[in-house]
């Protein structure tokens, strides 16, 4: 994703989809609003997918980012994949002053108002977090895919259970294998759902260099390895850090990456482009070539 001003985000909205890149993926961090600033793309790009790589929920109350994912929709001409997730204690109880209690019980909650809003149908729930009785409507808005960003198990089985499959980040290939793959289409398939999409976050970058592009990973994304629930994934993939889950070298050894990520199950690669300008442009241009 490009920084700066909604002009130059739009740029890169535009350059991605002239380029064949099927989806657009824009994290909700403490930039533009991610929704928004899609709804702005989605009016001047046609024919790319948009996507949330993911929009924390504790600070929404279900109904209204029901009612900004079908705006969302409307505006892009019903191109949104709506990605949520719980976020973090620390950004949850420190930024936002929220209680991170019983998150499972929280997104079980969310879901349940979330979820048929977003399909167009009235909701009235009675829960232990959320009471509502409400009904939207926004005309021009279809369904809206959900992914939901899930790690532990019981989160898996929530999103297979409820959602159209889930989106990682700082979880590498051992674990998407072993652990995320099976525990989501499981829950899905006993649910009689669809096979989900599992969208799969990674930093990658093509270069002659890998060690000082490993070094750089490191430094970048340092926090994601402090951060419990990523902990937890880079713990059982066995990485040390951040770094030891990118995919970084050549052109034939990155592609072969992406080619197993593909074998096990992922559906979705959602690229964070790393490394220098040389090296995240030629990274770019090879991702291009495998555009689908």
């Amino acid at each position: 994703m490009a920084n700066g001003p909604i002009d130059t985000f739009v740029d890169d909205v535009r350059a991605a989809a002239d380029e064949g890149f099927p989806s657009y993926w824009l994290p909700q961090i403490f930039g533009f609003e991610a929704l928004a600033a899609l709804a702005v793309a989605g009016r001047e790009v046609p024919g790319i997918e948009l996507a949330t790589g993911v929009v924390p929920t504790y600070p929404r109350h279900p109904v209204t980012l029901a009612q900004e994912a079908l705006t969302t929709q409307a505006a892009s001409g019903n191109r949104l994949v709506l990605g949520i997730g719980l976020s973090h204690q620390p950004v949850i109880e420190g930024m936002f002053g929220h209680s991170f209690e019983k998150p499972l019980r929280h997104m079980r909650e969310y879901l349940s108002v979330l979820v048929p809003l977003t399909r167009g149908e009235p909701v009235s729930f009675q829960g232990e977090v959320f009471r509502v009785n409400a009904s939207l409507d926004v005309k021009g808005a279809g369904p809206v895919p959900i992914l939901l960003a899930a790690l532990g198990p019981k989160m898996l089985e929530l999103a297979g259970t409820t959602v159209d499959g889930t989106v990682t980040w700082m979880t590498g290939p051992k674990t998407i294998e072993s652990h995320v793959v099976p525990a989501i289409t499981a829950a899905a398939s006993k649910a009689g759902r669809p096979v989900p999409r599992v969208a799969v976050g990674l930093p990658i970058c093509v270069s002659d260099d890998p060690d000082a592009a490993r070094e750089r990973a490191a430094r970048t994304f340092q926090i994601y390895g402090t951060l419990p629930s990523y902990r937890a994934m880079l713990d059982r993939e066995g990485a040390e850090g951040p770094a030891d889950v990118a995919i970084i070298g050549d052109e034939k050894s990155v592609g072969a990456a992406l080619d197993h990520l593909a074998a096990i199950g992922t559906t979705d690669f959602v690229a964070s482009i790393v490394g220098g300008a040389e090296d995240r442009a030629r990274t770019r241009a090879f991702l291009k070539t495998r555009a689908s």
